[in-house]
């Protein structure tokens, strides 16, 4: 059983920052890559930043030079650095694990940006 604990969400101003966590744990192979995705109501769920087993790097055209996704391989573990947030960014955020075999998804943490 693999589980996905995200970490970090909360209410910040605009221009602030936030850092999300998200952990995996369990029987966990062959991963193929980690990100986070978002939906905010009404909308459907996007893409916001992936990082696959090479290390390659994805990002949303509207988060590229303000948010940073990085890794640590040894626990398993996704980070997204938020800077610069606006009030746009504010959505429920979601951590993905993709592997050969499956995809898991978080429980979703809440990003709420105020003016």
């Amino acid at each position: 059983q693999v589980q996905l604990v995200e970490s970090g969400g909360g209410l910040v101003q605009a221009w602030g920052s936030l850092r999300l966590s998200c952990a995996a744990s369990g029987s966990i192979s062959s991963i193929k890559a980690m990100g986070w995705y978002r939906q905010a109501p009404g909308k459907q769920r996007e893409l916001v930043a992936a990082i696959t087993s090479d290390g390659v790097r994805n990002y949303a055209d509207s988060v590229k030079g303000r948010f940073t996704i990085s890794r640590d391989i040894a626990k398993n573990t996704v980070y997204l650095q938020m800077n610069s947030l606006r009030i746009e960014d504010t959505a429920v955020h979601y951590c993905k694990l993709a592997t050969t075999y499956r995809i898991y998804w978080g429980q979703g943490t809440q990003v709420t940006v105020s003016s």
